[in-house]
């Protein structure tokens, strides 16, 4: 059970302390007051932008040219059989680790209610309102809508939902407020079947999310408590969107709705207040949509409702927010992934252009229409279980669709001094990507000052991400993964000692020089006391004929071995004395060294986890050079060129 207890409060790595500022922006609640909110607030027929479900011309207007494809996909759960979630399932997180026994069968119930839903929107013929409402009705009989994972958080820390405390986590928001659109459009049409059916959704809504938010204000997610070292992370405007939503739909007493949407202000403030005024997401690009992403959801919703009278969307920060999903996009697909983030990301073109256009962010809708052109065969338009996404993105596609497809260009070097993030790219191909900030983020990996190359969009340096998600990921065992290990990222190995976890392991002196296309830091204190390193600095420099690093180090001691680690999906080739080679889809690189100061090694590293042998295939390699230097002061260099 410790180790059940210690996962949730380690969740998605979110083990991140709240950024002390001295003025905390609370941008939200300076927009206004409890009562102003009560004031501002419109009734659901001014604010929601969707025909009604019986507005056939209007759905009809909406779908033109993806009514078919979203009828189609409906279609296949027309005979769906509605699974059961077992007690064994949640007990298999308990017992094996495995979080995906009790996901499985749950998000098959809850995407295909979703799709049904957007099959009846766009057809109106009433064929889809059976399985619609044995979906909803599954989801009722359920004791949770929370993950099994999620559930150690209940205060029995087990994983089988307790009657007597109701969770709001991830999922179930995002099924609360599913079943508010559901609700919303399709309430008279139930009625006529039998008045039990809303009447049963509406209870379970007010039960598992209304009630619960306004009694409990100790949800971690929440913020609202104050409590040292508090986590902020995507949970926040996640959960916080879903909860609105459900509000916005679902609450009929409107001194009731103003004190929750202002709570809901209240708690998104803690999330604004956490992440850096650049604006950088350190959860990594796979995050952004949950994080900055669900942030924009919630503003927009909040905005819609009070007719933009409640509004950020003008604050520069969240402008930096958006754009960060832009600057950190490399090229077919890859991106650049620090901490859990995959290398490979489908970013939602219609999420972005939406977001892009609130703030008034041209790099934004440019790259929206980009990534759409390059998405042409998938579908764009289903947000899964996120009805509101999903609805913008179908309300919202014929605009994106016949935007015109512009290039988008992002400057030569996009700098986050706060969370220390550095981009470079130049007109030769090359792009690099590296960080400095601290061993306690969200989503951490012990990888402060490490890097990511890439030449004509194709990585070379690489960070290998992160496996599929189980218990042992977000556990006190977290960083016996070998993934989570400064040792398999681009990194020194110091007198045989690997970085280590914690907020105080972090870098210092981290600087960046436009001038001189040129990322510094001192990563000296990321390493414990066994290590002996008094100092080392590593220096970035990126030229029009590749990547030079520079290591100036200082030891305090020689006990062990000293080298430096790359990670890399390429075999190098290390049959030339002073170069090794690495070729990848008809291109080339080299990494010239010193041979009388270092000597190359090459390890085969197997990848066995699907999630990340779909980006990598079955292994990658570890290159390491091996330091001969046995002096307590030394440098090398590494200069990695076409």
């Amino acid at each position: 059970m410790k180790t059940l207890f210690f996962y949730f409060f380690s969740f998605l790595a979110s083990i991140s302390v709240l950024h002390a500022t001295a003025t905390p922006r609370n941008l939200l609640q300076n927009e206004a007051t409890v009562q102003q909110v009560k004031e501002r607030l419109l009734s659901k027929d001014k604010w929601i932008a969707y025909p009604s479900y019986t507005d056939r011309n209007g759905w009809n207007r909406i779908t033109t040219g993806v009514s078919s494809n979203l009828i189609k996909q409906g279609e296949s759960f027309l005979n769906y059989q509605w699974q059961v979630v077992k007690a064994t399932d949640y007990l298999a997180y308990e017992r094996t680790g495995s979080r995906t026994t009790m996901e499985q069968p749950y998000n098959q119930n809850v995407n295909a209610v979703a799709q049904l839903m957007i099959a009846e929107l766009s057809e109106g013929k009433g064929r889809f309102m059976d399985q619609i409402i044995n979906g909803v009705w599954t989801l009722c009989d359920m004791q949770s809508w929370a993950l099994s994972a999620h559930l150690p958080a209940q205060k029995m820390k087990r994983s089988l939902p307790d009657p007597d405390e109701e969770l709001i986590d991830l999922v179930s928001g995002d099924v609360g407020s599913l079943l508010s659109w559901a609700t919303y459009f399709f309430k008279d049409s139930w009625d006529k079947v039998n008045p039990v059916i809303a009447k049963r959704v509406e209870q379970n809504i007010k039960k598992r999310i209304l009630e619960p938010y306004m009694q409990r204000s100790d949800y971690w997610w929440q913020a609202l408590e104050n409590k040292p070292n508090q986590m902020v992370n995507n949970w926040n405007p996640w959960c916080n969107a879903n909860v609105l939503a459900c509000f916005l739909l679902m609450e009929k007493n409107t001194d009731t709705l103003a004190a929750a949407v202002y709570k809901t202000m209240r708690s998104v403030d803690q999330f604004i207040n956490y992440v850096k005024e650049d604006g950088a997401c350190e959860e990594g690009p796979s995050y952004w949509g949950h994080a900055a992403g669900k942030l924009y959801d919630y503003l927009q919703l909040l905005s819609d409702a009070t007719s933009g009278k409640i509004s950020i969307f003008n604050r520069p920060m969240v402008k930096n927010m958006g754009e960060y999903i832009v600057r950190s996009y490399v090229g077919n697909g890859w991106v650049v992934n620090f901490a859990d983030a995959s290398a490979k990301e489908n970013t939602n073109p219609g999420l972005v252009y939406r977001y892009g256009k609130a703030v008034n962010s041209n790099e934004m809708q440019a790259f929206a229409t980009s990534i759409l052109s390059e998405q042409k065969n998938k579908n764009t338009l289903s947000g899964g279980r996120d009805m509101y996404r999903t609805l913008e993105s179908i309300k919202g596609y014929q605009e994106l669709n016949n935007a015109p497809a512009t290039t988008f260009q992002t400057p030569n070097y996009t700098w986050y001094p706060q969370t220390e993030f550095c981009y470079m790219k130049n007109q030769q191909g090359w792009f690099f990507a590296a960080k400095g900030g601290f061993n306690d983020e969200s989503h951490n990996h012990n990888d402060i000052g490490s890097f990511n190359l890439y030449l004509d969009k194709t990585p070379f340096i690489i960070d290998v991400g992160v496996g599929t998600y189980t218990r042992q990921t977000f556990s006190s065992e977290r960083y016996s993964i070998w993934t989570m290990q400064s040792n398999f990222h681009n990194l020194p190995l110091i007198n045989g000692q690997p970085q280590l976890y914690g907020r105080k392991y972090k870098a210092s002196e981290t600087s960046f020089d436009k001038n001189k296309m040129q990322f510094q830091l001192n990563i000296a204190g990321a390493y414990g006391p066994k290590a002996d390193v008094k100092k080392w600095m590593r220096t970035y420099t990126l030229t029009s004929k590749g990547l030079q690093i520079d290591d100036h180090y200082e030891l305090l001691a020689i006990k062990d071995t000293t080298a430096l680690n790359f990670m890399t999906w390429v075999q190098p080739n290390i049959s030339n004395k002073g170069k090794v080679l690495l070729s990848k889809d008809g291109k080339s690189i080299a990494l010239e060294y010193s041979a009388a100061l270092l000597q190359p090694l090459v390890e085969k590293v197997p990848v066995t986890d699907q999630r990340l042998s779909k980006v990598w295939g079955d292994q990658v390699y570890r290159l390491t050079f091996i330091s001969k230097n046995k002096s307590l002061k030394g440098a090398h260099k590494i200069f990695i060129t076409q």
